[in-house]
């Protein structure tokens, strides 16, 4: 059976009284369902078959159970309009009354809907009423997230122009497009020295993200997010104290539900396997980890390589940018596969698991989903970030993929750069076109359906000149127009109990590239409100129009997500810490300012600083008899000028390639300032999460009160 919840139409909320006419509100009446749940099979001839008999089992169950069932055969499809008794829902409210954990007042304030079009602009009230609360506290978080970003978006915004200001003045970018300086080769075979002064342009885009903003900004969005958690836990309890369902709880409703069904029923156990969590952690986490990084590091390293090789002077100059663009997008390529496959392997693991509920199976594939859906993000982006141009070795002992390829090298401006045009790439290329495909597949496929079906009447006369008397006597369509209408949602677009989780999982993936590589991209803020804002709509017209009505559930929380969300946060104060410390050239210039520049001993007045930072990170490697590194025809500039050295970003000795002390001196103070900056932001998260109550006083006390009159209730 195909199973669905019956979405209104513009006709059938006008007929039900709860949409305007004219400007005013039409009076709510009953409504003219004598069904809950409509289930739809294909026609089969052959009664033998066993596909036909498990249908018939199934009806005749549901009978049995005092259900009342409305067949309609049409053509090659059968209808059953299903309506539960009365005294199942019974059962259910007393259940949930004495429940521990889903004690739940009925006194709750239903507004009527008023029609699609404020339902489109899902307006939490009435989406919580035609979806219930799950959708409801869905597009809440999603609102408070939003509205959460204008504030990052707006000092991404001033840290993106503080870093464009430095473009005419900086004594960085002018040492870098004035340098006369020689480079050595990018890679072993088609590549021939350079001169610095030609990445100029790359030079000026690095300090439009690495500069002192980035690092003010990123301490920022580490105590930011968890001001927005906080700020959404009491945002939250606002509207489920409201609901009346702060304490409830879904395992224990999914047991009242087995009850009611089968009074005899037995609970299924709790059980738990350590080895098999085990197992599933080590071997399917860190073979997606350790398995898509080196396919996209490979990749990108053939790619140099052969864009090296290129007649065209332009890609054989810019083979390292070229590479790490291309490498940006096979990533993007690998997340869309590998998005199919971590689910099956996920719903696969849940299974192997038995869990012992919905609920638990929820959460158990949440977890999974989201960790697999995150190392395929970010398994590329923690190597540029972490080890690209880090364990690449020296002229004279490259390291080689395979003893062939070499590994990349970062730019004598710093790595930070790589890292941006990745994230930018990734997060453009998975919010424009996953938007598209979200909103235009359901969409066509309604197309193709609506074209494929045979034109069904408009809702007879009859049904339009029933007066209301007769609607709150219970009656209801004719049989036409029920299955005018039962049509119209079974072409709509099939959803499932996992539908709203893929909007979770996309806002969440979001989310964490807003704030784990900020450092690196400041503007990640602004392009999450820009695409939020449109995503909010997108979601609302999608639900409502395009796909069939999701089966309502009462919930009080996002659940699991908010588990996910706070390592989240954690993670990215980590990150954070280590891009600024360790990714960025924050702490060589610090260093070099104090330590080895000209303001090193006190006395420079009219120099600037950073005067000679460039020439300083860069080592000499000499081509002597000893140290013939390069080839003769790598040593050719393109002015045809044999030169006898190059330079290299490091810090090693011309001689024998050992590491200078400043190298070590830098290193102490990256592993220093990383350990300070995590530590400072670990406490001002924590100072920040006790000084923002989890709930208003006033949420408190109308819980207080409200279950103060429950009890006294009782008591009488």
């Amino acid at each position: 059976f195909t199973v669905f919840v019956i979405k209104p139409s513009i006709e059938l909320l006008e007929f039900m009284g709860v949409v305007r006419e004219n400007g005013n509100e039409l009076p709510p009446v009953h409504t003219p369902l004598s069904y809950d749940y409509v289930l739809v099979a294909k026609t089969i001839d052959d009664q033998e078959r066993t596909a036909f008999k498990k249908q018939t089992e199934y009806i005749d169950e549901l009978k049995k159970k005092n259900f009342k069932v409305t067949k309609i055969i049409d053509d090659d499809l059968i209808f059953y309009g299903i309506q539960a008794p009365k005294e199942i829902f019974e059962k259910y409210r007393y259940l949930l009354k004495v429940s521990d954990a889903c004690n739940w007042s009925s006194d709750q304030n239903i507004v009527p809907l008023k029609g699609l079009r404020d339902l489109m602009k899902m307006k939490v009230f009435e989406a919580r009423n035609y979806f219930g609360e799950k959708v409801a506290l869905y597009y809440l978080w999603l609102g408070w997230y939003t509205y959460l970003l204008i504030a990052p978006a707006l000092i991404g915004i001033v840290v993106f122009l503080y870093g464009l200001s430095f473009f005419s003045t900086s004594p960085l970018i002018k040492e870098v497009c004035e340098a006369d300086t020689v480079m050595c080769p990018l890679c072993d075979k088609g590549c021939k020295v350079w001169r610095l002064s030609d990445t100029c342009s790359y030079a000026k885009v690095s300090l439009l993200f690495d500069n002192n903003g980035t690092v003010l900004f990123a301490m920022f969005m580490a105590v930011w997010a968890t001001l927005f958690l906080e700020f959404w836990k009491r945002h939250r309890a606002s509207y489920v104290c409201e609901w009346k369902v702060s304490d409830w709880s879904e395992e224990e409703e999914e047991l009242i539900l087995e009850i009611v069904n089968n009074a005899h029923c037995e609970p299924k156990e709790f059980r738990h396997s350590y080895l098999r969590s085990t197992l599933v952690l080590i071997c399917v986490t860190i073979l997606v980890i350790i398995g898509l990084t080196h396919a996209l590091v490979v990749f990108r390293v053939i790619a140099a390589g052969f864009l090296a090789k290129e007649s065209w002077e332009f890609l054989s100059n810019h083979s390292n940018t070229g590479a790490m663009m291309l490498g940006a997008v096979m990533h993007y390529l690998i997340i869309t596969v590998m998005t199919r496959v971590n689910r099956i392997v996920a719903m696969k693991l849940c299974g192997i698991e038995k869990t012992r509920s919905f609920a638990a199976t929820e959460k158990s594939f949440t977890v999974k989903m989201f960790t697999f859906q995150f190392f395929t993000y970010f398994s590329s982006l923690f190597y540029v970030a972490f080890f690209l141009g880090r364990i690449n070795g020296h002229p004279g002992d490259y390291v080689r993929i395979a003893g062939k390829w070499r590994l990349e090298e970062c730019h004598p401006s710093g790595c930070l750069t790589d890292l941006f045009i990745q994230m930018t790439i990734i997060m453009v290329l998975k919010q424009t076109i996953s938007n598209v495909f979200e909103f235009t597949g359901p969409w066509f496929c309604r197309f193709l359906k609506r074209r494929r079906a045979q034109k069904l009447q408009r809702k007879c006369a009859h049904c339009y000149l029933k007066d209301d008397s007769e609607l709150k006597n219970g009656s209801e369509l004719c049989e036409n127009c029920k299955l005018r209408d039962w049509h119209n949602n079974y072409r709509l677009n099939d959803v499932d109990s996992f539908s709203l989780f893929n909007e979770f999982l996309e806002m969440v993936i979001q989310f964490s590239f807003t704030t784990i590589f900020v450092a690196a991209f400041p503007l990640a803020p602004l392009l999450a409100l820009i695409n939020n804002v449109i995503e909010i709509r997108l979601d609302a017209i999608k639900m409502v129009t395009l796909e069939r009505r999701m089966v309502p559930k009462k919930t009080n929380d996002i659940g699991v997500w908010m588990d996910i969300l706070e390592a989240v946060g954690v993670l990215a104060v980590i990150a954070n810490g280590l891009v600024i410390g360790v990714s960025s050239d924050f702490i060589p210039r610090l260093v070099y300012r104090y330590r080895y520049g000209p303001c090193a001993n006190g006395t420079a007045t009219d120099i600037d600083c950073m005067v000679g930072y460039i020439n300083n990170t860069l080592s000499i490697a000499q081509m002597n008899g000893k140290n013939n590194t390069f080839p003769s025809t790598q040593m050719i500039t393109s002015t045809g000028l044999n030169v006898t050295y190059c330079s290299y970003k490091d810090y090693r000795s011309s001689e024998d390639y050992s590491l200078t002390p400043q190298f070590w001196l830098i290193l102490a103070v990256r592993f220093a300032f990383v350990i300070l900056f995590e530590h400072v932001l670990v406490i001002c998260k924590f100072i920040a999460a006790w000084f923002v109550p989890s709930a208003p006083m006033q949420v408190k006390n109308d819980r207080l009160f409200d279950k103060l009159k429950r009890l006294k209730e009782e008591l009488r």
